[in-house]
């Protein structure tokens, strides 16, 4: 049946519109005319219509029945064009062959049954299935995702959705074979191919560093640069240490002038000149002139160096891409300089002085650890332009290495999470399979009886309880008959033989359409459908009807809506829209006047501002007896012309169906003239005759009226029913 109908944006209901949930068995739903009740039933009859686009039709276990709606707009479909369509019921079925179709219609019930039965098992498994997913999926996107977004977000391209997310996950779980790296491996590399498409960087260029450490280790600077000890000139040099001294002024002896450059007398001679250059001998030149080359190259090659690196230095700072270690290498830099100034400080001392041995401060670990770092930044250059050249393959390793990164993190939560899935996945295939050949069995039992009664069916058990119904009820000048063109249709036909669906009173027409619906009910314009089960949603079927026909349709659906109760039959399910007070409380009357029934729900469907509004009363019945609303409004209203109609209609009801007194009778109760009259006009309405029913629950207010409670109350009074009126006065207030 249906669980809940939401009828929004269409008629009279807006955006918000009305939701009638729960629907029970048997819904009455009270409203006034142009509420929105016949938009409502329209929805049922056909809920795929365009101007019910936003609307919404729910039914239970999912499990759509077949709808049969009666409103205004069944009348114009069915009347109105010479035929009307057969309704097929069992004709001539022998009882065994009605109890068989009705023994199969149980087993067809205990399937479907077991089917709901086994549907809902099946989806409180997949419901688990899917708690479980959705906890899974907060717990992976909390635990893979959110904790390594930052670096690794160019690898989760594409599932940046905690359902994506989760499902590549497990196919990562189930195929990924990379290698697995540290997530600091993972981090640099990610840097490098997720941030901006890399470039090519140029190598560091390689500085000779070699040369400047080969010069240090030369034994001239340790090497003592003295003249030949075995002149006789020697001792007395060697003895006052004054060889350097000597050797520098031997510089100042010009050839033929016996000038000491020391004394500045003339006490050169020949002997002294030639001890002189017997002294300071080719050795001691040799070793000299190597001192002066080695140190001059010393400093072109150190000035070469600082200079070379001072430029790598300043082009990596400018390279925000630079591989190089930059503090630890203007750190080298700087302690290397400094050493350098030392040392051209010594070997221009040892220059100055050649007898003084000097020792050389080694350079060798500033230029190997310099040399490291420069290697190690090369290392990093080339494997950073490897992977410029190979981007779109190294972009598609790391990713993989990234994922594999993330599941062996992740493995004990996704082996537990797969564990559990796979043992519901087996459940809900076994269930599916089930539900499945339940389905099938359903269907083959299903047509095995739509057959049986396609064999026993017959439209004129349809045309005899139509007319027997017309007849008992005092419609004897028309009748339905087989129609002359199709045997499998209906004409409405006088009993001289003409048609008289064009000459039909409304009433008529009314009473007709419905005992025609309720042939529907029972069967079907198609014979094979005559036993699926079905909903009922019937719209105002008394307009125009006279209170006997009236309490005749009240009865009949009374009677349905005990077989829905029962579980009897193929109706599973009515909901009931009527604007008749009277209406409403007939046929919702049932089993006693202040039972309430679990199966029913009652609603007021109201329009206010245009807009429609519904409001859900449950089992308790909203809508009180149409006389004893009568006797509150005359409670709650001061107006004249409202008092005056109350009136009129309470005394209709009450003393009509006493049928005890006339008007006359009634008149003749008061003597005072005036009480004559007033009494005269509350039978005026009566005089009138009215064969309608009370439509409205409220009517517009006048004036004042002492006098006309006054009379009123006499009229029970001299008729000696005060009883009744004292017990209607209080019941109200």
């Amino acid at each position: 049946m249906i669980e809940s109908i939401r009828i929004r944006n269409t008629a009279t209901y807006d955006d918000s519109g009305i939701t009638i949930n729960p629907l029970k068995k048997i819904n009455f739903i009270y409203g006034a005319n142009g509420s929105g009740k016949t938009t409502l039933s329209n929805f049922v009859y056909e809920p795929n219509e365009t101007r019910f686009s936003d609307c919404d039709l729910n039914w239970q276990n999912n499990f759509q029945l077949k709808s049969l709606v009666y409103n205004k707009e069944f009348r114009d479909r069915n009347f109105g064009k010479g035929t009307i369509a057969g309704v097929f019921t069992l004709g001539e079925a022998t009882k065994e062959e009605a109890q068989a179709i009705e023994e199969k219609r149980k087993d067809l019930k205990e399937l479907k049954d077991k089917g709901i039965q086994q549907k809902k098992v099946l989806e409180k498994q997949e419901e688990t299935k899917s708690t479980l997913e959705d906890e899974f999926k907060e717990e992976v996107w909390s635990s893979a995702y959110k904790n390594h977004e930052i670096y690794f977000k160019g690898a989760f391209k594409g599932v940046m959705q905690k359902s994506l997310f989760m499902e590549r996950v497990l196919k990562e779980f189930e195929q990924n074979n990379s290698d697995l790296k540290s997530i600091d491996e993972l981090k640099d590399t990610s840097i490098t191919i997720f941030g901006k498409i890399p470039e090519r960087i140029l190598l560091i260029p390689e500085v000779e560093l070699s040369r400047l450490a080969q010069i240090e280790k030369e034994g001239i600077w340790n090497k003592k640069i003295i003249g030949k000890s075995d002149v006789e000139i020697a001792s007395l040099i060697q003895h006052l240490s004054i060889n350097d001294w000597v050797s520098e002024g031997k510089a100042f002896l010009r050839d033929g002038d016996d000038t000491c450059p020391f004394c500045q007398q003339r006490t050169i001679t020949d002997d002294f000149r030639k001890q002189l250059e017997n002294y300071f001998d080719k050795s001691f030149i040799d070793d000299t002139q190597r001192a002066r080359a080695l140190a001059e190259e010393y400093v072109r090659v150190s000035s070469n160096l600082v200079n070379e690196l001072q430029q790598i230095e300043n082009r990596e700072k400018n390279h925000k891409d630079s591989k190089l270690d930059l503090e630890k290498f203007s750190i080298l830099l700087k302690t290397l300089n400094s050493q350098l100034v030392a040392n051209k400080e010594l070997l221009n001392n040892k220059l100055k002085e050649p007898s003084r041995s000097i020792s050389i401060t080694s350079t060798v670990e500033q230029l190997n650890d310099i040399e490291n770092l420069i290697n190690a930044a090369n290392e990093l250059i080339k494997k950073h332009n490897n992977l410029v050249d190979n981007y779109a393959a190294e972009k598609i390793v790391l990713i993989s290495e990234i994922w594999k990164f993330l599941i062996e993190e992740n493995q004990v939560l996704i082996k537990k999470f797969n564990k559990k899935r796979k043992g519901l996945e087996r459940g809900i295939s076994n269930l599916s399979g089930i539900v499945e050949t339940l389905r099938i069995n359903y269907k083959e039992l299903d047509d095995e009886i739509k057959e049986l009664t396609k064999n026993v069916t017959s439209i004129q058990p349809s045309i005899d309880e139509i007319n027997r119904t017309l007849g008992s009820f005092g419609f004897h000048n028309f009748k339905i008959v087989p129609s002359t063109m199709d045997v499998n249709q209906y004409q409405i036909q006088r009993d001289n033989g003409e048609l008289a669906e064009a000459t039909l009173s409304e009433g008529e027409i009314t009473f007709i359409t419905f005992l025609y619906f309720l042939q529907l009910v029972k069967g079907s314009v198609n014979e094979a459908d005559i036993s699926d089960e079905r909903v009922l949603v019937i719209d105002d079927p008394i307009s125009s009807l006279d209170s006997n026909v009236l309490f005749v349709v009240s009865s009949l659906l009374k009677e349905i809506i005990r077989e829905i109760k029962n579980n009897n039959g193929i109706i599973k399910q009515i909901i009931l829209l009527t604007h008749n007070v009277y209406f409403h409380k007939e046929v919702s009357f049932i089993h006693g006047r202040a039972q309430e029934c679990a199966d029913t729900n009652f609603w007021i469907l109201r329009k206010t501002d245009n807009v429609s509004s519904l409001q859900n009363f449950e089992m308790d019945n909203p809508v009180q007896n149409s006389y004893e609303l009568l006797w509150k409004e005359l409670e709650n209203t001061q107006s004249g012309i409202t008092i005056q109609n109350t009136m009129r209609r309470i005394i209709e009801n009450y003393f009509k169906i006493l049928g005890k007194y006339g008007d006359d009778d009634l008149l003749n109760k008061f003597d005072n003239p005036q009480e004559r009259e007033v009494c005269r006009s509350l039978l005026c309405w009566i005089n009138e005759g009215s064969h309608t029913i009370p439509d409205d629950l409220f009517v517009e207010a006048a004036q004042g009226v002492d006098i006309y409670h006054k009379v009123f109350r006499d009229v029970f009074e001299k008729t000696k029913h005060i009883e009744h009126y004292n017990m209607m006065k209080q019941g109200v207030s």
